[in-house]
């Protein structure tokens, strides 16, 4: 994965479908009980390392039904833990602490959307510690707001899309599904991480 010398300002959609697809080499970890997200939420603190965070939803393809979140993914590095709230049947209190941590830096896209929904399952959450990508890019000139294109923009790889609309309430999610979810959390590091690297350049080019 490479960053082009020059960063254009946004891209198309027909510029986007020309680029290479983004191959998935991280490490899912499913959490589907409170034992296992005592584990989960153990190893991301020990890890010291940036937090990536995205959720997913269960489509709904009839007016007037909704879903409530049924994964929260938390990446760190190239290990992503996939906790599976409608396995699980509740918030875990130590992943409401997580998020709540305003020591443990987390780095997500349209993060008030996730928060709003994912309150539908504790009232009282009030994530701390968040860096919002959507914010952060456009102090360096990046107009388009979406994971996909900012991704793109930055590495020149598009980030596969066919899974959004799947079942996040399967059974068994599939390894495609497992990838998607993994990808978009952490791919989230990875944008923060090359703005602060090369933010300098970026801005620049903006101007």
């Amino acid at each position: 994965m490479t960053t082009p010398k020059t960063i254009p300002n946004s891209i198309s959609k027909e510029e986007l479908a020309e680029l290479p697809v983004k191959e998935f080499d991280g490490h899912p970890v499913t959490v589907i009980n409170l034992e296992q997200a005592e584990i989960a939420v153990r190893q991301i603190r020990e890890s010291g390392q940036l937090i990536g965070f995205d959720t997913e939803t269960r489509p709904s393809f009839q007016k007037g039904v909704t879903y409530r979140v049924c994964l929260v993914q938390l990446s760190v590095g190239k290990v992503c833990y996939l906790f599976r709230l409608n396995k699980i049947q509740e918030f875990p209190d130590c992943l409401k602490q997580l998020l709540e941590d305003p020591n443990l830096i987390k780095v997500g896209l349209s993060t008030q959307d996730d928060f709003k929904n994912l309150r539908k399952w504790c009232e009282t959450l009030e994530p701390k510690g968040f860096i919002e990508l959507q914010s952060l890019v456009k102090n360096y000139g990046i107009t388009d707001l979406s994971l996909a294109k900012i991704y793109a923009l930055l590495f020149q790889q598009k980030l596969s899309k066919r899974q959004r609309l799947t079942n996040w309430e399967a059974d068994q999610l599939n390894p495609k599904q497992l990838a998607y979810a993994s990808l978009d959390a952490i791919s989230c590091v990875e944008i923060y991480e090359t703005l602060m690297t090369r933010g300098h350049e970026i801005i620049k080019q903006g101007m």
